[in-house]
Parts: structure tokens; sequence; C-alpha cells
């Protein structure tokens, strides 16, 4: 699968997994005032068994950010780590039920312009994920090749009138898929795939995604 390393496997399991054990990773400090939400970056076979990831289009009768590309994942109940978060909320969107021995490591929290702290949780589906989506929050859901993160336009940056930090975005299945979804899938192939630390918040959102 080009750069991106071996076939779907055990050892792709392994090498991601040392990969982000030896990554430190940056919360954001604590803020009252930021609703604490998890992402599932969930590692599974694609169509072509080739190794993928899970991305959905949100339903268009939810509330806030309707229609937009994101990961699996929401709020961080009461009780609650935002790994746990991360499962139940990959299960309930998607029906994949996975055990925590499923996780492979944590990303940087990213701090959204709705309000959100997000922290994206790196998950592995064995080989007979079945997608179920639910269709009041998903609209669409796509096993997405992770050859496409290694595409020469990957990621696209832009400068808009309204911020001085550059827009990120990744072009994948034909689509321009906007931050926090491209920051924390960049930051996903840069520190798990490849084994750098490299940082992402300060990397901006559209401004239709402020809301």
């Amino acid at each position: 699968m080009g750069d991106s390393g071996a076939s779907f496997g055990a050892s792709l399991r392994v090498r991601f997994t040392e990969n982000l054990d030896g990554f430190s990773r940056v919360p954001v400090s604590g803020d009252a005032d930021l609703r604490h939400a998890a992402v599932a970056v969930t590692i599974i076979p694609g169509d072509d068994g080739e190794p993928a990831f899970v991305l959905t289009r949100r339903a268009a009768r939810l509330s806030t950010h309707k229609g937009q590309w994101a990961l699996p994942g929401g709020r961080v109940e009461p009780g609650e780590t935002a790994e746990q978060a991360a499962l139940r909320e990959l299960e309930e969107e998607v029906g994949l039920s996975l055990a925590t021995s499923a996780i492979l490591g944590v990303l940087d929290d990213y701090e959204t312009r709705s309000g959100y702290n997000i922290t994206p949780v790196v998950v592995w589906c064995g080989e007979d994920g079945t997608l179920a989506p639910d269709p009041s929050e998903v609209a669409e859901v796509y096993r997405v090749a992770l050859a496409e993160l290694e595409h020469p336009e990957v990621p696209r940056l832009r400068t808009i009138a309204e911020s001085d930090r550059l827009v990120i975005s990744l072009p994948l299945i034909g689509h321009d898929i906007h931050a926090p979804t491209a920051a924390v899938l960049y930051q996903f192939r840069e520190v798990a795939v490849h084994g750098r630390a490299t940082r992402v918040a300060h990397f901006e959102q559209p401004v239709f995604a402020w809301r």
C-alpha cells in the first residue's frame, strides 16, 4: 500500500502501537468552558483487504454539524474516560463493538471553534468488522484506504481573512475533509504510520465549522 506500510495484519498493529507508545501527547489544559468529546480513528480492513479507516458523514437531521464529514465520536459522559467514550460512540454510530484491548493509543487533544476539546483514540478492528451505521446519526459510512493519506496533496493548507492560522483539509474519497477531522487524520498519519511527532493544534477550521 505504498508509503503507508504493510498490509492489514499483526505487524501493522505492532508498528502503530509502538509509534503511539513513543509519542508524548499534548492534552488541552483544563478549560471548564470546553465540552469534552472523543473520536475513534478506527483501523479496519478496506473493501480490498488493505488497511483503511472509518469515516462517516453526519446525518442531515442532527442539530449541530449536520452533513459534515467526521470520525465516529461524541461527548464524553460523566464518569467516562475518553477511551470509553470513543468505543461507546463507535458502537452506537457504526455498530462496531470493540474491547478496550483494541485501543492502540491516543493522539493530541484538539480544541474546536465550536467549544469542544476532542480527544482522538486510535483503535484496531479485526478482520470481521461489519459496519452497521445508525441512520439517525450517520448518513454515510466509508472504509477509506490509509493509502489515501499519502496523496501528494495531503495536507492542503490555505489562508482565510478571519484567522492568522492556516486552514487544513485533506482530499479524500472525492471530497475536501476539513478540521477537526482533517487535523486528527493528518496527525494519525504522521504519528502512528510514520513515527513523526507532528503537532496539529495550530491548524484552523473553516469558518462554517465555527458554530
